[in-house]
């Protein structure tokens, strides 16, 4: 047999058949992505689980946090309409017999200027708002704490003449004096619908005022003088402080206004009131009495911050006309001047649709643009709220 030898081929020369399995089942890889496109594609990916995921179910202590709200409102409504019948109260000859509206409101002041600096300066408890400056201090803060001090001081000197339901009526007014001195210092334009609110409100007040069985035009003159000085603060605020773009929370406000008021206060004490205080001896002075009062005016500024934290502007806007008609509706079983008639609900309920519509039309927008500033804040939580010089401090 012959031996067959077969060469095997050199290296480099081998001959390669293809490989038809691997053909067959080889599949093409396409070439490799990018890190940071892949890194994009999966946060894509997140973000459309995350969009379509159903939304969280709500908090187990949410209810908690609208009970604590809602308490926060009805205090809000108790302490300031238990402010204005502590204050008649006081002012009235047949009761505590203290009937020095400047007084009293100095005395307010002056309380609110002490804690104020106490809790500031010395406990350190509450931090102010920087950035205030000896210039707008002297041209914004003394105006505006000069107007702030006629409106309480007419707007409690009303209280000797009028009865509170009738005062009250006539503070719904305040709208339309901010409005037409806004529109005559070019901070607002004239349009329909405004005209429309502005008609509802003064029709209603008139009605309001024909239904009075006893009135006094001299409380009347006095009410609608603070009604005028409150329009002007406003305006002031509008035009000094938003131009300057300083914006104080309702804490640093207190602390700024509250000596200016003082000592806007004390001038017309001193010679208005004192030589009364001096020469009868009638009045009288109870220090307990008069220091709960100073008290109470400061918790309501408190309960006024504490209420727009937690809710907003319009809702304490609100809030505050439920107040008034609770004021209206109470005064009349606790005062023995107060007596309410038909016309007088009817022309009060005209006026506070006015009311309620102006605060819509003005307070709205801004409650729209803060809602995506909230969405992330949980229902009824407190946040922390920067408020213009223009929230309404009800110790008036």
């Amino acid at each position: 047999m012959k031996s067959t030898t077969v060469a095997k081929p050199q290296n480099g020369s081998r001959r390669t058949r293809p490989d038809r399995r691997r053909d067959r089942f080889s599949v093409s890889i396409p070439p490799q992505q990018p890190a940071m496109e892949r890194n994009g594609g999966k946060q894509q990916q997140q973000q459309q689980l995350e969009t379509a995921a159903p939304a969280p179910a709500p908090r187990k202590g949410a209810w908690r946090d609208g009970a604590v709200t809602y308490f926060h409102l009805l205090f809000y409504i108790a302490i300031s309409g238990g402010q204005i019948f502590f204050n008649k109260w006081v002012l009235s000859s047949k009761e505590i017999n203290f009937p020095y509206p400047v007084a009293l409101t100095l005395l307010h002041m002056l309380f609110s200027s002490v804690v104020c600096f106490a809790a500031t300066k010395i406990f350190k408890v509450i931090k102010i708002d920087e950035g205030m400056t000896t210039d707008v201090y002297v041209s914004s803060v003394i105006p505006i704490g000069a107007m702030f001090a006629m409106t309480l001081w007419l707007g409690n000197s009303a209280y000797l003449y009028i009865s509170v339901a009738f005062a009250q009526m006539l503070k719904a007014i305040m709208p339309v004096a901010v409005f037409l001195l806004g529109t005559a210092f070019g901070l607002e334009e004239m349009n329909c619908k405004m005209l429309a609110i502005m008609s509802i409100i003064s029709v209603g007040v008139i009605v309001a005022s024909v239904g009075e069985i006893t009135i006094s035009w001299v409380g009347v003159v006095y009410q609608m003088g603070g009604v005028v000085a409150e329009a002007l603060r406003l305006i002031f605020i509008e035009i000094f402080l938003k131009k300057k773009g300083v914006r104080l929370n309702l804490i640093s406000m207190m602390y700024y206004v509250s000596p200016c008021s003082a000592f806007c206060l004390f001038i017309p004490w001193l010679f208005l009131e004192k030589p009364k205080m001096d020469a009868s001896i009638s009045w009288n002075f109870p220090p307990v009495t008069l220091f709960l009062n100073c008290m109470c005016t400061f918790v309501l500024n408190l309960s006024v911050f504490l209420v727009i934290s937690r809710t907003s502007a319009l809702t304490a806007r609100v809030t505050g006309v439920v107040r008034d008609w609770s004021v209206v509706l109470l005064s009349a079983a606790i005062f023995a001047d107060t007596k309410l008639t038909f016309i007088n609900i009817v022309g009060y309920a005209i006026a506070i649709v006015g009311v309620v519509a102006y605060n819509n039309h003005k307070l709205k927008p801004q409650v729209n643009q803060q809602q995506g500033a909230d969405s992330k804040v949980s229902p009824g939580s407190p946040r922390h709220v920067e408020i213009p010089l223009n929230s309404t401090k009800e110790s008036s």
